[in-house]
């Protein structure tokens, strides 16, 4: 519990006004709800021909005594006067009264909750989708993107149940179990100290059943997400599914881990639902012990109560049944939600290795250039993707990478925007190592246009303004035409307003690489990062979108990573990698001058 109380802790503080409120109508509800039993008393002393006529008056006073007394002499008054039935009648109208009192204070005490409950449960959303964002891309390279999305969906529904459990079991049912408890002191101390020695025993039994809920629900909720990441991968790679005619095995991969989900998710709710009959039974046992010792008492004389008062006390005393009942169901919910809580908690302090300075350096513009100084990178901290690299990138100067694959180009222009941080040397943006600057306006100065088009499920016209505010519609145009994508937006049905489907599946290769290049083109950065923009299209696509990096790259620092040699032969510096060294340097004839790996790169291109 204390890992429960630790984690509300973060969320709940901001709502303790709506927190007070809620307490305050639930004591109320529990008053009037004590009150309205306590009216029983004299109408089964009616009924029971048992009541005492009251002849006197008392001055009103703030004390039960003097309120009782009085009641009891309108009792008189009106039996008197009108006879038993009518005295009946107005003793149920006070009863009446009292239950719409305690259930309009009931309610307005769940309307208050209610906010708790899901201003709570917005706030966790947010902040998961908050950390998802901040997180390095590392981070991602460990997790099942479906477990991720369990995590904020499947995970954070689990905490709403168990959130909505414990405000109605710290700000509910305690209140009214208290009241309850000391009406029945009030009315027989004797009595309610046997019943208090019942009670614990009934929910030690109880508590037992739930010890291994938190266990199984963790269970159920990791392999939910394992459903969830086999659907993510079968859906983005349906092609090859029906290509190799793999449906079969697919499918039944999925049926095993679902079956799998299934048994866990049967014991669970198997185990959960053993506590309403559980507790319903051992109530009903507490209910009938405690009957029989008041009615031993009762029966020879030594208790304190009347056969009325008797059974008024056994109508607060089953009040007392059901939020005991549902302090324990409460109790069986937070044990299920802190596995979900656990592994929200996996997202929400994943630690953030790419450290911003707080008191970061502003950078608006590149002035002079770049240097990767001594830089050597790795992702595991045992095998080194670079080792000891080391250039300079005048500004406005194009830089091609080329070499074998993972050679360690596309990880050197990821370490550039700092998706990573090196392991050792730096990286100097106007001769100030990138980790003195803020991160935002780091990343500000840079464009990318990867292999793979990175497009949202929106209009054209969004996914070019995507990150670029105060774009107007004539500046998305120019960018447009620049990226050579203004003949085939405007063939589309809506234009620019046309929905391009998930990761732009409306589209073709060229056109999706298109829209990439007219959202770098209007973003207009400083430094261009090309990441084999153009491996993965037809001639035709890469005619046309070459013209278009061209046009983009002009009077700009771009570091391009090129398969194809073709496209970099006007680079003013062309580095070549091998197992992430630069092992040679310079322009297109100086490098086939040299002979070397650039040269036996270049002759089997051209084979």
């Amino acid at each position: 519990m204390k890992y429960f109380f630790s984690f509300a802790g973060r969320f709940v503080p901001p709502y303790w006004s709506s927190i007070v409120l809620s307490f305050i109508f639930n004591i109320l509800s529990a008053v009037f709800s004590v009150s309205s039993m306590a009216l029983m008393i004299p109408i089964l002393e009616i009924i029971f021909q048992q009541d005492t006529p009251v002849l006197d008056l008392e001055p009103w006073a703030m004390d039960m005594e003097t309120v009782k007394h009085n009641f009891y002499y309108y009792i008189t008054v009106f039996k008197s006067t009108y006879g038993p039935g009518s005295a009946l009648l107005f003793a149920g109208a006070f009863m009446v009264a009292g239950t719409a009192l305690k259930t309009g204070t009931a309610y307005l005490g769940a309307y208050t909750s209610i906010s708790i409950r899901n201003n709570v449960v917005r706030d966790i959303r947010k902040q998961i989708f908050d950390k998802i964002v901040s997180l390095p891309i590392g981070f991602f390279s460990n997790e099942r993107k479906g477990d991720i999305i369990q995590r904020a969906t499947g995970d954070v529904a689990e905490v709403e149940s168990s959130v909505m459990a414990s405000i109605d079991m710290f700000l509910k049912n305690p209140m009214l179990i208290i009241v309850y408890l000391v009406s029945m002191v009030i009315m027989s101390p004797q009595l309610t100290l046997f019943a208090l020695v019942m009670l614990p025993l009934a929910g030690v039994v109880i508590g037992r059943v739930g010890k291994s809920l938190k266990r199984r629900s963790l269970e159920g909720q990791n392999k939910m997400g394992q459903l969830l990441g086999i659907l993510d991968e079968t859906i983005s790679g349906l092609r090859v599914v029906k290509a190799f005619n793999a449906e079969k095995v697919v499918c039944e991969h999925y049926a095993s881990e679902s079956n799998a989900y299934c048994r866990i998710a049967k014991r669970l709710a198997r185990r959960r639902d053993l506590a309403h009959p559980l507790s319903e039974l051992l109530g009903t046992i507490v209910v009938i012990i405690v009957v029989w010792f008041g009615g031993t008492l009762i029966l020879s004389g030594t208790g304190s109560l009347s056969v009325a008062a008797f059974l008024a006390y056994l109508g607060v005393f089953y009040q007392i049944i059901n939020p005991a009942k549902a302090f324990s169901t409460a109790l069986y919910s937070i044990q299920k939600g802190m596995a979900a809580m656990e592994r929200i908690d996996m997202i929400l302090l994943a630690d953030d290795k790419i450290f911003e300075n707080p008191n970061g350096l502003e950078k608006k513009t590149l002035e002079t250039g770049i240097e990767y100084r001594n830089v050597t990178f790795s992702y595991d901290g045992e095998r080194n993707v670079l080792n000891d690299v080391s250039i300079t990138i005048p500004k406005g100067k194009m830089v091609a990478l080329v070499g074998q694959s993972g050679s360690g180009k596309s990880t050197f222009v990821d370490l550039l925007p700092r998706f990573w941080d090196i392991s050792k040397g730096s990286i100097l943006v106007d001769g100030t190592d990138v980790k003195q600057y803020r991160l935002h306006d780091l990343r500000a100065l840079m464009g990318n246009v990867n292999q793979e088009a990175i497009l949202f499920n929106d209009t054209i016209y969004n996914n070019i303004v995507f990150g670029v505010k105060g774009a107007t519609a004539q500046d998305v145009e120019r960018a447009a035409r620049i990226a050579n994508a203004h003949d085939f937006i405007m063939e589309c049905p809506e234009g620019y307003q046309t929905m391009i489907g998930d990761r732009g599946s409306k589209l073709s290769g060229g056109q999706r690489q298109r829209i990439s290049i007219a959202r770098a083109v209007l973003k207009n950065p400083d430094i261009l990062i090309l990441d084999e923009a153009t491996s993965a299209l037809d001639t035709e696509s890469e005619r046309l979108v070459q013209d278009a990096l061209e046009k983009l790259m002009a009077n700009r620092t771009s570091l391009v990573v090129a398969h194809r040699l073709s496209t970099i032969r006007n680079a003013d510096i062309i580095c070549v990698f091998n197992e992430g060294r630069i092992v040679e340097q310079g322009t297109h004839e100086q490098l086939i001058a040299m002979g070397g790996y650039y040269k036996k790169l270049h002759d089997m291109q051209n084979f």
